[in-house]
């Protein structure tokens, strides 16, 4: 198997060509309209835990000391799926979510790698929203009619792909849940879920937070704050990278003598690990608004920014991180120098709005998903599936990115508008 890793992978040309759409087998798509909140639904739906270990790579980034937390984003070799040869000339159906955010071109830039390695095709389609859910249903009927070799879903709703999960499974036609798992799938429907690792994802979150405010924390002689504005504390993978964010928070800050604790929602109280109760150094405070908008994402992000010990905050998804940015406008807090009272902000995923402010330096920096790596794992691992052959649960990393690397080759494609 080519594997041409970072000069084959993301070289200026495919910058180019992701910025303009992705060709070849998508280009019968919708046009990829930039809507910066439509890209929050990418992976908040996915259930199913990953079982597989990341790759050897991406395991030890998640380790590693917080100025090099999420690493790299090259293709890494190690995994299930090198030596993966196409027994014939697949032709694989892809549904997708919508074509509104670039994040959808990203993860077919990824196959259309992955397709040129393996010799074989696939055919892109999907809704022009991500609300119009009956409209993917019709075309995964469709693309099961046709009786493919194997089909690639990203639900928009997973409840509703079930039954027509049920028909592959009765046909035997395997189906790689990327993105998005659907944890109440048929038995023999879903042969593995690539989605991202999100308790490794809010990890790099926090050991970066961490790195900022650790000396304001060493010396600081009163109680402080750092919030974090999560979207949901109900979808399982929504609630790993909230925790995999505190859990980790609690320890770094543990392992240097400091107690800290966790308020606000229930949810996250309860399930935080190890945290100290009392009063303590460190307040973590996890704010769950009743909807994931702006709005709602906003006015929790100004309650917490508003109280005077606040040093940091957290947006968990893209929507909450544009609250966070939302909520600044009005109070003017957020910065990259916490000595003189900045207050460290932290995002998830892309987007216009949150790559601006980390330009400017009104945010710190933000955690990507990669949707370049999950198609290029999917495509993989339909060949592998087709191929007969046994596909493992794939996880995907996150990676941290500011202003000093947004614009690198190995991270500039994950960066969708």
């Amino acid at each position: 198997m080519k594997k041409k890793l970072l000069a084959t992978l993301l070289s200026a040309t495919l910058v180019a060509s992701l910025l303009a759409g992705c060709g070849g087998a998508s280009e019968a798509a919708a046009p990829a309209a930039a809507e910066p909140a439509a890209t929050e639904e990418a992976a908040e739906e996915e259930p199913a835990e990953v079982e597989e270990a990341a790759p050897a790579e991406e395991a030890a980034e998640a380790e590693a000391p917080a100025a090099a937390a999420g690493g790299s984003g090259e293709f890494t070799g190690g995994t299930q799926f090198d030596g993966v040869v196409a027994n014939e000339a697949y032709d694989f159906p892809v549904d997708v979510k919508s074509f509104q955010s670039t994040y959808w071109q990203a993860a077919l830039t990824g196959m259309d790698m992955a397709a040129a390695e393996l010799g074989v095709t696939y055919n892109a389609h999907g809704p022009n929203s991500e609300s119009d859910i009956a409209d993917q249903v019709n075309m995964l009927n469709s693309d099961i009619n046709s009786n493919p070799p194997g089909i690639a879903l990203a639900a928009c709703d997973t409840s509703s792909v079930l039954d027509s999960l049920q028909e592959c499974a009765d046909k035997g036609i395997p189906v790689i849940a990327f993105d998005t798992g659907v944890a109440d799938a048929p038995e023999g429907s879903i042969v593995a879920t690539i989605a991202t690792d999100n308790s490794q994802a809010g990890e790099v979150a926090a050991e970066n937070m961490y790195a900022a405010l650790k000396d304001v924390i060493a010396s600081a002689d009163a109680q402080v704050r750092i919030g974090e504005v999560n979207q949901d504390a109900t979808a399982l993978n929504i609630q790993q990278r909230g925790l995999g964010f505190i859990n980790k928070l609690i320890s770094l800050i543990q392992a240097d003598g400091k107690t800290v604790s966790v308020e606000g929602n229930e949810f996250y109280v309860n399930a935080a690990e190890g945290a100290d109760s009392g009063d303590t150094d460190v307040v973590i405070e996890v704010s769950v608004p009743a909807q994931t908008t702006v709005e709602l994402c906003s006015t929790a992000a100004q309650a917490i920014m508003s109280k005077s010990d606040t040093i940091g905050i957290f947006g968990s998804n893209q929507t909450a991180a544009e609250g966070v940015l939302a909520a600044d406008a009005n109070l003017s807090l957020l910065g990259s120098d916490p000595a003189n009272g900045d207050v460290i902000g932290i995002g998830f995923d892309a987007g216009s709005i949150i790559k601006g402010a980390i330009e400017d330096g009104t945010m710190y920096g933000a955690v990507t998903q990669s949707p370049l790596m999950m198609g290029y794992y999917t495509l993989y691992g339909l060949t592998m599936a087709a191929n007969g052959d046994t596909v493992e649960d794939f996880p995907t990393a996150g990676y941290w990115y500011n202003a000093d690397n947004m614009n690198d080759d190995t991270i500039a494609p994950n960066l969708y508008d």
